[in-house]
């Protein structure tokens, strides 16, 4: 592992808690996929499988800051448990329903709770920012081995899930989803010396942390973002349908995520200079430029370099946004920050989705890879409309001191490297 990577790991907990919150992230790239499967399977319906990976991504969307605001709040330990008890409950309800032929709307029921599940990304991400407050090259790094853990969940995590499910028996994948759940959260929570101190109620007097204008640009762009990664993952399956080869999808879709991964791992390495804003809206371009070649792209093999070379801006972007939310959301509410950009991705994603498949059904698959393109259109507009509110934190807001000091040093050492 490179010196950036185990100077972060020098802490004591760091190991265990980022190990714990990878095993807990899982079903982040598992259920959905698995839900899918699992009722194609059992019932043929595709069109149900869809409605309820929806219905999951869009409760997720609603319920995920609500859990993290509480988080801030009470802690960690105290609210992640009994919340997570609640979605495995709903899990188990959900496969229950499947197996015994229940009404559809039962499983739109279990399927809607399950979606109270936490973001565990944003936890760990909050320990990180609480052991190395100030010090902005260390979270960076840190900020970036988290994007890269991601990016693993989601080129490992549909692979289980799909060969679970196909191979053993239809609710396998879902239920070993709930399974890696179970595991990351309670060890996660059993880890007390790193879990960020709790703040009282009378110290969210703000309201929610969604008031910050920075936030909000934030969590507007990443509604477009998700967009593009839910297009890009139906247009991609029908598209390698269209080609005769429907299994070598998840390969494909694998290629994607691990450009992602690669860039993410030498973006930690790199000490960058200059405005952490203006390096996002760099990466927000870079992504939207990244689409247009997937309209170019005739077979597979040429779309599976033109995803790899698009997964390169996904990381770096995503290590800059978690860097602007800290400097815009005041630390007493640094997780329900990080969550909302969470949030605006899961409703981006069911929304790139539901567009991607209506032009697919309506023209093809090629031409389905419209949606994204425009899609990273409208992320770069909500971008240059908002970057006056990225450029400074709001005064009151505790990370700008952090920002501003960074930005100082970076003046005076003058320059900016590139970003990736």
């Amino acid at each position: 592992m490179p010196s950036p990577y185990r100077a972060i790991f020098a802490a004591p907990g760091t190991a265990s808690f980022s190990v714990a919150g990878f095993i807990g992230r899982m079903p982040l790239s598992m259920m959905g996929i698995g839900i899918v499967t699992m009722i194609s399977q059992v019932t043929g319906r595709y069109g149900l499988a869809g409605a309820l990976s929806a219905t999951m991504a869009m409760s997720a969307a609603v319920l995920g800051p609500l859990v993290s605001r509480f988080v801030d709040r009470y802690g960690q330990r105290r609210v992640l448990r009994p919340v997570t008890l609640v979605s495995l409950v709903a899990a188990a309800g959900l496969l229950l329903c499947v197996q015994q032929k229940a009404p559809d709307w039962t499983l739109f029921v279990f399927t809607a709770v399950i979606g109270c599940v936490p973001s565990l990304g944003a936890m760990t991400r909050a320990r990180w920012a609480d052991i190395y407050r100030g010090e902005a090259r260390r979270l960076h790094t840190a900020y970036s081995w988290e994007s890269i853990v991601d990016e693993v969940c989601f080129i490992f995590g549909p692979i289980i899930s799909i060969g679970l499910s196909t191979i053993w028996f239809p609710e396998a994948g879902p239920l070993f989803a709930a399974v890696f759940l179970a595991i990351g959260v309670f060890w996660l929570t059993s880890l007390r010396a790193t879990e960020p101190a709790p703040h009282p109620k009378d110290a969210h007097s703000g309201g929610s942390a969604l008031r910050s204008p920075g936030l909000q640009v934030l969590a507007l762009a990443f509604v477009a973002t998700g967009a593009i990664f839910g297009s890009i993952d139906v247009v991609t399956v029908a598209f390698a349908e269209e080609q005769g080869h429907k299994a070598a999808a998840s390969l494909v879709l694998a290629v994607y995520a691990l450009g992602s991964c690669l860039a993410g791992a030498v973006f930690g390495l790199l000490h960058l200079k200059g405005e952490p804003s203006r390096r996002w809206l760099v990466g927000v371009v870079a992504m939207a430029v990244s689409m247009i070649p997937l309209l170019l792209a005739g077979n597979l093999p040429l779309l599976a370099v033109a995803l790899f070379v698009a997964g390169l801006s996904i990381a770096p972007t995503m290590v800059t946004t978690m860097a602007l939310v800290e400097a815009h959301v005041p630390r007493t509410q640094l997780t329900e920050g990080m969550t909302w950009t969470g949030t605006g991705l899961a409703i981006g994603v069911a929304l790139g989705s539901s567009a991607a498949g209506w032009v697919v059904d309506a023209s093809g698959a090629e031409a389905g890879y419209v949606v994204p393109v425009v899609s990273g259109a409208l992320a770069v507009a909500v971008g240059l409309l908002g970057y006056r509110r990225l450029r400074r934190p709001v005064p009151t807001r505790e990370g700008q001191r952090e920002h501003e000091a960074e930005s100082t040093v970076d003046e005076r050492e003058g320059g900016e490297q590139p970003v990736a």
